[in-house]
């Protein structure tokens, strides 16, 4: 770094957390001049923007808002990005921080070549993560066709496996590397960036709505899984117990969210997830009816507010303002039952359906994995940012339940502060 005044701070910064905030974290900062540590526990970035079929405004594909990041960090040198990684430990103080890092082995180098010879060499089969579950992939695979870093991955399950080996040598670039060892880094950095992002609340918790006993019943994420292309489904909502299309849908709101026995807070998004995975159902069944229990309906924001109204207009789809209290599946049907008093008629409502989707709610994946740092957190979780102290701040949905646009704009803002940071060294 040279002397110009006009030169940034020298100094480093690290973002935990390879989502869209994380992303957007850390090329702010890389494109001002600072070096950035990006560390992300799976093996690809993107997060669970990555996961969604459309996102808002919008409703862009993944690939709208990735594909565009991942370019700007591969042409960046200013950027280290670390996957399969995670913080292990945090000393120091705001400016002088010491990181240690673990990187599990991916057993696959940057001699890949996307050809698919080892996932195609695999016999063995393993649950589909990123699809929640839905479907299986090979030991060895690609995360999903546009991942970043562009290289597949050898699941840990088959390393000492006949697949592992039958994988390697399949491989005709020596990109496969079996012997690769978990390594640890030291790293020295002046600000850290939590950018640890959401996960869906386990609906297997809440006792009245049936996830996991009927089949019909699914998670909005789930849904939003099988309505992408590259989904178990390949695009198609279908019946998970028979494969059928459905002619009836209904979606849950609050579910675990605004619950004192769950997470007692608003989850922000998920009534405007709820009302776009609508406008899949019904452009892709014109005939289908869709049936919205919901406690209050929120559409944040005049654009929001327009998409809401729009959903509305449409006289296939029915909004019922009411708790839902439980569900009830017809064994020879296979249909569900939701039962909810409505809160407007005060009568109880019984509506029966192909298939129900819960919008199952945000939780902070701080909530569940206790990260290595002191961090002052609320009783939920999420990270709260004390900003006198500095040094150590949280963005996008580490901090609090947000949607894409607003997860983007936090992290602009806590790249800043990363930065701030470094200048007051």
């Amino acid at each position: 770094m040279t002397n110009d005044q006009s030169a940034p701070v020298s100094g480093s910064i690290m973002v935990v957390g390879g989502g869209i905030a994380g992303l957007t974290t850390a090329l702010e900062a890389a494109e001002v001049g600072y070096e950035v540590y990006l560390v992300e526990k799976n093996p690809y970035l993107g997060g669970r923007v990555a996961q969604l079929n459309q996102y808002f405004p919008k409703l862009c594909p993944p690939t709208c808002g990735l594909e565009i990041n991942f370019r700007r960090i591969k042409d960046n040198p200013r950027i280290t990005v670390l996957t399969q990684a995670e913080v292990e430990k945090v000393d120091g103080a705001p400016g002088d921080y010491a990181v240690s890092v673990k990187v599990s082995p991916r057993y696959v180098n940057e001699n890949c070549t996307l050809c698919g010879a080892c996932a195609e060499a695999c016999d063995m089969e393993i649950s589909n993560e990123f699809n929640f579950g839905m479907d299986r992939s090979k030991g060895a695979y690609l995360p999903f066709e546009m991942a970043f870093p562009a290289r597949y991955v050898i699941s840990p399950q088959i390393i000492g496996t006949d697949d592992a080996t039958k994988a390697k040598e399949a491989c005709e670039y020596d990109a496969i590397d079996l012997e690769m060892e978990p390594k640890s880094l030291d790293l020295k950095v002046g600000s850290i960036v939590w950018a640890t992002g959401w996960e869906p609340y386990d609906a297997t918790r809440i006792d009245n709505l049936g996830f996991g006993q009927y089949d019909n019943i699914v998670t909005n994420m789930m849904l939003e899984r099988m309505a992408a292309p590259n989904g178990p489904t390949k695009g198609q909502i279908l019946r998970p117990s028979d494969d059928k299309a459905p002619e009836s849908v209904a979606f849950v709101q609050c579910a675990g969210s605004r619950d004192e026995n769950h997470l007692p807070y608003c989850s922000y998004i998920c009534c405007m997830a709820s009302l776009k995975q609508a406008t899949y159902i019904r452009e892709r069944y014109p005939e289908a009816e869709v049936y919205i229990f919901y406690i209050d309906m929120r559409a944040p924001g005049q654009r929001y507010e327009k998409f809401y109204n729009m959903i509305k207009a449409d006289e296939k789809v029915f909004f019922v303002k009411g708790k839902v209290a439980e569900v009830s599946e017809d064994p020879s049907s296979r249909q569900v039952t939701v039962v909810a008093e409505d809160a407007v008629s005060g009568e109880k409502v019984r509506q029966t359906v192909d298939m129900v989707v819960l919008a199952t709610g945000m939780q902070p994946t701080a909530a569940n994995a206790k990260l290595s740092a002191d961090l002052t957190m609320t009783e939920d979780g999420f990270i709260i940012n004390d900003f006198d102290t500095g040094g150590m701040f949280a963005a996008g949905c580490a901090n609090k339940p947000a949607d894409v646009v607003s997860s983007n704009q936090n992290a602009t803002g806590m790249a800043l502060k990363a930065i701030q940071t470094l200048a007051r060294k």
